[in-house]
């Protein structure tokens, strides 16, 4: 463990100016970013007296092996570096504002040439507008059923949409009116166009121009004597009516502002905002927030603010979290630094920002609201947490046991292979960190070299470990430049443990490959799927681990996802390379065609689905040529699949998850039945 006395900066070597820092770790990694008014007073901070730092300050401090600092002219450009480094780096001990569930948005894409109106989850895409985020998905599917009766926008899938072209028909929803139909043609793109854009402003808060307009063509049919057009248009209207009884007026007003609340103890922190447009609360969503110090409520907002508005796109208005920056922001106590915040805001927002803390009326009542609802969660989540950590720790403890290693191993890396016979050889890397995945450093190999399960592990763990000898000599070499160009060596970082899917041939593969590169501090160990035995290198026997334990969980845990990684990929490669395979000898096709066939549709499924008038589309290929490739790629009526053929393996799908295991291989290596995939 490193003394903070060994990288503390000279005396008078930290300049005054403001500024952003990064600790890093032995490796060189970036484990903390902060910003400071007085560099020198900042930084001094963490080296006076480190017993009595924060229990999460002080296990930084002495994780961090060095500190370096970047001098900025003003507050406003530390806030903007500050965010874009923890964006880049996302360092293990900064506050991190992740969703203590995923929220659903109602999406319009409006980067289509016919928008569509979708739920929609996960992060957010340019050319996409989004209202939310819901509670629920239903509540959005709700909205949908009563709005679309007014703004007949399309809903369906793309393949929908393009079936219904195809075939000159449209869906149900175009016969019973709550579709406007583009897809056949009864309206023109710049039509349904002004019918999305219809509905964006009735969804951004803009109700009572709809409504008046509504009305005012209700009474001019009523006076033509058009009572089915005016009837129509009264049932419009009690649509909109019904939709907007279901959102709540909160501030009478009409303002647009985000609501903020905290609940906390000395370890985490949770976050409720209420997203307020046009006066009606129009998305709710919550935060679960790592406090790294003994951070008040002030710096909470702080980091939300940079956070959550952070990287705002200038074409959209939106932030990284997808949030746009309203015309205020209420808060339950305001930073040190309020005025450079402020400015930020209205920096990114392009407008006024009233950043403040309601004293009275209808938005303190709110605030109070929002707090309750953080309560709430912080103690839903507590729980969650106090059986969470319990497992976790106590599954590294009997792992750290059972091997007999010198450490609890708080990183873990599990490799798979998946293959057919031999073919398409393919393997996943994924990463545990604290009992916990970490996707962003997942990684996946094609395999050229390996023909089984034994020479395929031996070159993976080969080209992963020697990535990681030649990235820390490159650092060692060059003090650490290519850090601070901005490329994060997560790749480089080496695990505690390194465990690989199957049994004792498996795993004296990985040994000798990391002999071979002479690493001797990572751990190795496999876990068999037959009888979930866990095997070490070298021992005659396997550890056998009980039902029960907590670290067999963990291990079958990281198992079975790195085979699910795996074999995902392994069946993306397979139908591409069985897609050239039997193109191979149709007729007056090259080279050059078949690569457009196959960037045209991308798989063996969708082109077996493709009519031949959907082959003609792509560049260079006729109606003969089209016939020819259909009839290269038919699926022939046979009676038994199961003796190998591509269509035999094409037609077998493993499932996904843990109902597979055992049914591919074995754990120790057996080679998988005749057309089945083998990882």
């Amino acid at each position: 463990m490193p003394d903070p006395s060994t990288y503390r900066p000279a005396v008078g070597s930290i300049p005054e100016s403001p500024g952003v820092y990064r600790f890093r770790d032995p490796g060189g990694r970036v484990i903390y970013v902060g910003k400071a008014k007085s560099l020198r007073q900042r930084l001094n901070s963490y080296f006076a007296d480190v017993a009595g730092l924060h229990p999460r300050t002080r296990q930084m401090v002495t994780t961090a092996a060095s500190v370096d600092w970047t001098v900025v002219g003003t507050e406003v450009e530390a806030l903007q570096l500050e965010y874009n480094w923890i964006k880049e780096f996302d360092p293990r001990f900064n506050v991190r504002y992740r969703d203590d569930k995923s929220y659903p948005s109602l999406a319009v894409t409006l980067n289509e040439e016919y928008p569509r109106l979708q739920v929609m989850r996960g992060p957010k895409r340019k050319g996409v507008r989004y209202f939310g985020p819901y509670a629920h998905a239903w509540a959005i599917r709700e909205t949908l059923d009563t709005l679309t009766r007014v703004f007949p926008a399309r809903t369906c899938s793309n393949g929908v949409f393009k079936r219904a072209g195809q075939i000159g028909r449209p869906c149900l929803l175009g016969y019973i009116g709550k579709c406007a139909a583009p897809c056949v043609g009864r309206v023109s793109a710049e039509e349904h166009r002004e019918i999305v854009d219809d509905f964006c402003d009735f969804m951004a808060g803009k109700t009572e121009s709809m409504i008046k307009r509504l009305e005012r063509e209700m009474a001019a049919a009523a006076e033509a004597m058009e009572y089915e057009k005016a009837a129509r248009l009264r049932d419009d209207l009690g649509a909109l009516k019904r939709a907007l009884e279901k959102q709540a007026v909160v501030l009478g007003d009409g303002t647009d502002a985000d609501v903020v609340a905290f609940a906390q103890d000395e370890l985490e922190a949770a976050v409720q905002v209420f997203h307020v447009r046009g006066g009606r609360v129009r998305g709710q969503r919550g935060w679960i927030v790592d406090k790294v110090e003994a951070v008040t409520t002030g710096e909470l907002v702080e980091q939300f603010l940079l956070q959550v508005y952070g990287g705002v796109d200038e074409q959209t208005g939106v932030g990284e979290a997808g949030e746009a920056v309203p015309r205020e922001v209420l808060v339950p106590e305001l930073p040190d630094d309020a005025d450079v915040y402020t400015e930020l805001l209205e920096e990114l927002r392009g407008g006024r920002v009233s950043l403040r803390v309601p004293q009275r009326g209808d938005k303190r009542s709110l605030l109070e609201t929002v707090e309750r609802n953080a309560k709430e969660a912080f103690a839903r989540h507590r729980v969650k947490r106090a059986s969470d950590l319990t497992a976790r720790s106590l599954a590294l403890s009997e792992l750290q046991e059972a091997l007999e290693l010198p450490d609890a191993p708080l990183r873990i890396e599990c490799i798979d292979i998946s293959h057919v016979q031999g073919t398409n050889v393919v393997a996943s890397m994924v990463v545990f960190e604290d009992g916990l995945a970490k996707k962003s450093d997942y990684r996946r190999f094609s395999v050229a070299q390996g023909t089984d399960d034994t020479a395929a592990m031996a070159e993976v763990v080969r080209r992963r470990f020697a990535r990681h000898l030649k990235e820390e000599a490159d650092r060692r070499d060059e003090q650490g430049v290519a850090a601070e160009e901005g490329r994060p060596r997560r790749f480089a970082y080496p695990p505690n443990l390194l465990v690989v899917d199957g049994g004792a041939p498996q795993v004296a593969a990985a040994g000798r490959s990391l002999t071979e590169l002479g690493i001797v501090d990572v751990a190795v160990c496999g876990l068999a799927k037959r009888m979930e035995e866990v095997w070490l290198p070298g021992d005659s026997d396997p550890v056998i681990l009980p039902r029960t334990s907590e670290a067999l969980y963990l291990l079958q845990r990281v198992r079975d996802e790195a085979h699910r990684f795996a074999i995902t990929y392994h069946r993306q490669k397979r139908s591409t390379g069985m897609l050239v395979s039997m193109l191979d000898d149709v007729p007056g096709l090259g080279e050059s065609r078949r690569k457009a066939l196959m960037k045209q549709f991308g798989s063996l499924k969708r082109l077996r689905a493709a009519s031949i008038e959907e082959l003609t589309t792509v560049p260079g290929i006729g109606r003969r040529t089209a016939e020819a490739v259909l009839a290269a790629i038919a699926v022939p009526a046979v009676e038994d699949a199961g003796d190998g053929s591509p269509e035999a393996v094409e037609s077998t799908t493993a499932p996904q998850g843990p109902a597979e295991r055992g049914t591919p291989r074995d754990g120790a290596g057996e080679t998988a039945e005749v057309g089945r995939v083998a990882s």
